[in-house]
């Protein structure tokens, strides 16, 4: 009877409209003094712990890169690349916003930042192409929520710190899933757009999609850099958190040039003539080429990144690309090396002169000040949340709760149909990260004994949170996606209703398929393995 006690505190407080934050960490301690036998002094301790938590340290980083990966270049360079790539089927600008919110999400890893930096540029023009506003709204609100998982995702973050789960096994198991709840929606988007007869965009040709890839393509490298360092064991995910953080940094203020003292300096200058700008190519692409090829190859015989064929292959495209392409004789290629090579000196050296400039220009701070709000906002929520874990495991509540539903004849298939409800319930009322890190610690060993795998059950919550953040009440893409569009609630609800179904669809086939969330992080990192 007395362990019920904890939760009438946590949801009294939640009721009293108490920061989650608090009602976590002030539930427990007054549960510890009240009736535990553990001592006050284990509060501290457990918050110290928590704080130490070497996983956690890669949520900073990924916010930083995902405040950084927002500007609204990157953003609208996804948005043409997509619209160029799928904009020709029925239906297309719909299906490429679609597509966008899956290439942000690979980016920021966030839901929210995903609906605000491609729904503000993708609602409007799908209103100029024909498309109602209240249609535009309802694929943005559904989409965005891809941003939870499609790694790297801040949510898989916080579940593997709350439950000691691999973080990279999290992030491969939310591949597959992320592109099949991507493609579902898709379908949905094209079978209405058949219904409603919405227009298509024409076809931009293979020249302009390989332009909006090419300009897309060094922002959309980041994910590579994400799992592939992850994969190659180059680095740990938290490691890539941080080079992903510099990275985006790097990206955003020096190549994309969206923000920073090089705002709106271009790398092609008017007066550049077109042999310099064919030899920048050329140089450009061929080191491109190479990088690529070195990655290609040591990932499938494990050589060295660079080899006699990385050298092989430079040369190629450089001599391919003028030849082929720019319409240069053998003779002008001297020339057009040397031109392209000023051309990058230029910007080299710009680069350099406005390299400390840049770390404190007031863009930069800007970033770095409302990645730190929300980090210090996530962060207290999840130590004030670890410490109540702490208490539940204390005082053996989900081991109690486990005997329960073992007794009571619960197998795997009928434990994940009550987590559903309960997540589905819960994710009216609460934040996504609040409410996995309460639930969580009492499924997870439930889930252990029935024999359900922990990356299964980790992307089937991290599903319910996707939904979560498009139903109301507290649905959180539903207020941003109101906030953009200048839609009442009630409209943003109508409008997402046709898409959450599909997202319903999606979670009981991610729920009864555990092959497609434990293919990936399988085959590339083996099962994971409980020891405690």
């Amino acid at each position: 009877m007395e362990t019920a006690f904890l939760f009438i505190f946590l949801f009294g407080f939640l009721f009293l409209g108490v920061p989650i934050a608090i009602s976590l960490g002030l539930s427990a301690v007054l549960y510890i003094a009240l009736f535990s036998h553990d001592s006050m002094s284990s509060v501290a301790v457990q918050l110290f712990n928590a704080s130490q938590n070497f996983t956690l340290l890669a949520i900073p980083f990924f916010i930083l890169a995902s405040s950084f990966m927002s500007t609204g270049g990157v953003a609208r360079r996804i948005i043409r690349f997509s619209i160029d790539a799928v904009g020709w089927i029925r239906g297309g600008l719909a299906i490429a916003a679609v597509f966008a919110c899956m290439l942000f999400a690979a980016l920021s890893g966030s839901s929210p930042a995903t609906v605000v930096a491609i729904g503000t540029i993708a609602i409007a023009g799908m209103r100029q192409a024909g498309y109602t506003k209240e249609f535009a709204a309802g694929v943005i609100a559904n989409a965005g929520t891809l941003g939870i998982l499609i790694p790297p995702s801040i949510v898989m973050v916080v579940y593997a710190a709350a439950t000691n789960v691999s973080v990279g096994r999290m992030f491969f198991a939310g591949v597959i899933p992320g592109l099949i709840a991507g493609l579902m929606l898709m379908t949905a988007i094209y079978i209405m757009a058949r219904i409603k007869k919405l227009p298509a965009q024409p076809w931009a040709g293979s020249k302009e999609l390989w332009s909006s890839l090419s300009q897309a393509a060094v922002g959309l490298f980041l994910m590579v850099i994400i799992l592939g360092g992850i994969y190659l064991g180059i680095f740990t995910p938290t490691e890539a958190a941080a080079v992903a953080a510099v990275y985006a940094g790097l990206i955003a203020l020096f190549v994309y040039r969206d923000m920073g003292p090089l705002s709106g300096i271009g790398w092609i200058n008017d007066g550049d003539s077109p042999l310099a700008l064919t030899g920048f190519k050329a140089i450009t692409y061929a080191f491109v080429a190479m990088l690529t090829w070195s990655a290609i190859a040591k990932l499938a015989t494990e050589r060295a990144f660079f080899g006699l064929d990385s050298i092989i292959v430079l040369i190629a495209a450089l001599v391919a690309y003028p030849l082929l392409r720019g319409g240069l004789s053998p003779a002008a290629l001297p020339a057009a090396y040397g031109a392209g090579g000023k051309v990058w000196g230029r910007n080299l050296g710009l680069i350099a002169w406005k390299f400390f400039p840049a770390m404190v220009h007031k863009d930069t701070k800007k970033v770095l000040t409302d990645s730190s709000k929300t980090t210090i906002m996530l962060m207290f929520i999840i130590v004030n949340a670890l410490l109540f874990a702490h208490t539940l495991t204390a005082e053996q509540i989900p081991q109690v709760i486990t005997d329960w539903m073992v007794e009571a004849g619960f197998n795997w298939f009928t434990f994940l149909l009550a987590v559903n409800i309960i997540l589905l319930i819960g994710g009216q009322f609460m934040e996504p990260s609040g409410l996995l890190l309460i639930v969580a610690p009492v499924v997870f060993p439930i889930g252990l004994e029935l024999g359900v795998d922990p990356i299964h059950l980790g992307i089937l919550m991290v599903v319910n949170m996707e939904i979560g953040m498009i139903t109301p009440p507290i649905g959180l893409n539903l207020f941003v996606t109101s906030g953009i569009t200048g839609m009442s609630l009630v409209q943003v609800v109508r409008a997402a209703a046709p898409f959450v179904l599909v997202l319903l669809l999606f979670l009981v086939i991610v729920t009864y398929v555990p092959a497609l969330s434990t293919f990936l992080p399988y085959y590339f990192m083996g099962p994971e393995i409980i020891t405690r």
